[in-house]
């Protein structure tokens, strides 16, 4: 009897262990077969139809169930913009079982205007992304798509983020491979772009450096086989008539992936400064000289680009390949310079004009090789960067000049090699965690030599030495860091730590000066999310940073942009350090209120000074001694409304800039409301329209404390020949309110008017041929950081 109660003890006790090993898991994707992250998916027990078990897929769209007791069940699986999918009824009887599921996108039709109810936008502890890849596209470069992430304002070739400057761009992770943000958001076309990740608290696989969020851009993949392309023609009105035109093609066939474009733009746009400043009574003064300045400063770029790249499959698993680029940009543009000086009731007057040529030439040439099972991932990648700059500048007097003024000519080369080697490699545990590593070790090497000459009697320029200067950078950067991805029922975990060890020496030829700095340091991150209902979820993210100077604020160079206003260099700057906290509430996995808060210490700062003496002012980068940023966000979808799909928004900000180094002390700060909306309507004949407006209160940019500004952009679209054609017309700046801000510090006392060409016209139209999109695996480059430092006026 007792070994029969034994046994019986024991089959119990297996059977249960039995049933506690039981898993259902899968995979949840669309018609695409991309995955679909944060859906809903529900276990019932089919005798009663009573829900058991809840969860919502990850980033990678798997879901799982564990301890599952042996049974009759069936998976209910939701998610907003899809059709409702139920399975059939399975029995689970001592053993695993996987079920996937394909959703269909669901459409609502509202009067003759059919709407993709697809949610685009969604929040997780490290960043938010914005998917665009289903959308019908009315934008045609990239400065219009990034106007659809939720507090990012773009205007004018500027981008900021709730207040924030300092934002890095990178392309499927990699660097840019442009100086200046300009070219790159007015440049890069639209019509390739799956999505924006706009990464608010970086993780470690991402380079320490920055201070402010990284803005994504992932590029859409291929899922057809073939030979694909397009031609693109543009035109458009910004103070003058701009046009480009570009070209690519790309074929995917057996184990051989190859691309190729080129592209030709000639772009026009105007930018306005007026300062007006008041300089204290000087000897034998018995008021204050003001001084009145106004530069107009047109930019006529024209650029090329050149891109290949080949991919080779040699196995399932295995793959190698190489890309190269290579841009040429010139801009010849005269800046004209107005300042009249009243100076105890006298007027004076100086007519300037700066004449600039300047020619930048990048090349770039990226190998790598890549390993990749459904456990294991290894990248290797090494990635080479040239950067050569001729920039001549000649500043001369010109007109009715009642003040005398010297004719002063600048040649200011830089020339920049990057060599980054990196290995990536990511173990996936199960479908619930992973973990990973990575090394990267970087070679900058700059040479930025400025000669300045002066005019003489005999209108010959002669060489100024002590004006002119040659400064060499060298750096090195070592990194390693590790990464852990954890899940656990409703809770999501993420930590990592990069260590970075950088040692950077600048050398001035002139006055056979080195500086060495050397910095080793560990930079943790982490974030904690849980949801805690169906549609609730709540988040908590931790970051820390290092900003390092870029290469040519180093440089003790001085470089005048008008007589009485020049910027100089700074060879004692350190690097800043930031310490960021985010909390995240999300409703139905889209952001629905956010508040962080950074400090940093030694923050690198744009200080302006005046020299009453010589009336002159300058900016140049220093370390202040802390910088505080408070930053709320509330967004809101306005799907609500009938017909329209979109979002909006507020965003309350706090800045604080304070250092006792200064004298005087300097400490002030601002807080600053921007409101935000986008909205697409989908007109009669399928034209495709879309709105986007945003108001500032006004903000504290530095010591600028700028008053309030606001803008709108419209634009339309439509596609022809069942989609092969498509036409883009659209209007942007819209209205006419320039940047109005002051400055008051110290003996400065001043008042500046920033302006730019307005109701941008632009006319765009797109032929598509072949397959649309060719299978491409995502890479991160390594030099993303290295590049951000070089400055565009090198």
């Amino acid at each position: 009897m007792k070994r029969k109660l034994l046994l019986n003890i024991l089959f119990m006790l297996s059977g249960f262990l039995l049933f506690a090993q039981n898993t259902i898991s899968g995979k949840i994707v669309d018609a695409s077969e991309l995955p679909l992250s944060y859906a809903n998916v529900l276990l019932h027990n089919s005798e009663d139809s009573k829900s058991i078990k809840g969860t919502t897929s990850d980033d990678e769209g798997n879901y799982i169930f564990k301890n599952i007791p042996n049974g009759k069940y069936h998976i209910e699986v939701s998610m907003i913009g899809f059709k409702n999918h139920t399975s059939e009824t399975f029995q689970i009887t001592g053993n695993s079982k996987s079920m996937h599921f394909t959703l269909e996108e669901e459409m609502q039709m509202l009067g003759e205007t059919e709407i993709n109810t697809r949610p685009v936008i969604k929040q997780t502890a490290e960043k938010l992304i914005v998917d665009i890849e289903k959308s019908v596209m009315v934008n045609s470069n990239l400065q219009d798509v990034v106007k659809k992430v939720p507090g990012i304002i773009a205007t004018n070739g500027k981008i900021s983020y709730g207040g924030q400057q300092g934002i890095t761009i990178l392309i499927n992770g990699k660097t840019t491979n442009y100086i200046d943000t300009e070219t790159l958001l007015r440049d890069f076309p639209a019509d390739n772009i799956a999505r924006v990740e706009l990464i608010q608290q970086p993780g470690s696989e991402y380079d320490a450096e920055g201070s402010g969020p990284i803005l994504n851009i992932i590029l859409k993949k291929n899922v057809v086989l073939g030979t694909h392309g397009n031609i693109k023609a543009n035109t458009g009105y910004d103070n003058e008539i701009e046009y480009g035109t570009s070209a690519s093609i790309s074929s995917y066939k057996n184990k051989l992936n190859w691309q190729a474009s080129a592209s030709y733009r000639k772009s026009a746009w105007r930018e306005d400064l007026t300062i007006r400043r008041r300089v204290s009574p000087q000897d034998g003064q018995t008021s204050p000289t003001l001084f009145d300045q106004f530069t107009e400063s047109p930019f006529h770029p024209v650029s090329y680009r050149f891109t290949g790249g080949m991919d080779y499959y040699v196995s399932e698993n295995h793959n190698f390949g190489i890309s190269g680029r290579r841009i040429q940009v010139k801009s010849d543009r005269t800046d004209e310079n107005r300042t009249l000086i009243t100076e105890n009731s006298f007027l004076n007057a100086l007519y300037t004009e700066n004449d600039f040529e300047k020619k930048r030439i990048i090349y770039n040439i990226n190998p790598y090789y890549e390993f990749d099972n459904e456990k294991n991932k290894l990248v290797v990648d090494f990635n080479y960067v040239n950067y050569n700059n001729e920039n001549m500048n000649t500043l001369f007097s010109v007109g009715n000049s009642t003040v005398p003024y010297d004719n002063q000519r600048y040649f200011q080369d830089g020339k920049y090699d990057i060599q980054t080697y990196k290995a990536d490699y990511k173990r996936k545990i199960n479908d619930e965690s992973n973990w990973m590593f990575g090394v990267k070790y970087s070679m900058v090497e700059t040479d930025s030599d400025l000669k300045s000459f002066l005019e003489n009697g005999n209108e010959d320029y002669v060489f100024q030495p002590n004006q002119s200067n040659r400064f060499i950078v060298d750096e090195d950067i070592f990194a390693v860091y590790a990464k852990v991805n954890w899940k656990w029922e409703k809770w999501n975990f993420s930590g990592g730590l990069r260590w970075e060890d950088s040692k950077t020496s600048g050398t001035s030829k002139s006055t056979n000066e080195t500086r060495i700095r050397n910095i080793s340091k560990i930079f943790p991150s982490a974030s904690l999310s849980r949801n805690f209902t169906k549609v609730l979820g709540a988040s908590f993210s931790y970051s820390y940073r290092i900003q390092r100077p870029s290469y040519d604020s180093l440089n003790s160079f001085v470089y005048y942009y008008d007589p009485y206003a020049f910027e100089e260099g700074n060879p004692n700057l350190k690097p800043s350090f930031t310490n960021s906290f985010q909390f995240n509430l999300t409703y139905e996995s889209q952001p629905f209120f956010s508040v962080s808060y950074r400090t940093t210490k030694d923050a690198l700062f744009q200080l302006i000074t005046q020299n009453d003496e010589t009336a002159q002012i300058s900016r140049s980068m220093i370390n202040l001694e802390e910088r505080e940023n408070w930053n709320f966000r509330l967004f809101a979808p306005v799907n609500f409304v009938k017909s329209l799909d979109g979002y909006s928004g507020f965003i309350v900000n706090y800045n604080r800039y304070m250092s006792d180094r200064l004298m005087p002390t300097l400490d002030i700060d601002k807080w600053s409301l921007t409101w935000y909306t986008s909205v697409e309507y989908k007109l009669p004949w399928d034209i495709q329209s879309e709105f986007s407006m945003y108001y500032n209160t006004g903000s504290l940019e530095g010591q600028l404390d700028v008053d309030w500004v606001a803008n709108m952009d419209f634009a339309l679209s439509k596609t022809f020949i069942d989609g092969k054609l498509k036409a883009n017309l659209g209007i942007s700046d819209i209205l006419n309110r320039k940047v109005f801000g002051t400055i008051r510090y110290d003996n400065i006392d001043g008042d500046i008017v920033s302006d730019w060409s307005r109701q941008k016209l632009y006319f765009q139209l797109t032929y598509k041929f072949g397959s649309r999109f060719n299978k491409k695996k995502e890479r991160k480059n390594s030099s993303q950081e290295e590049q951000n430092r070089i400055n565009s006026n090198n």
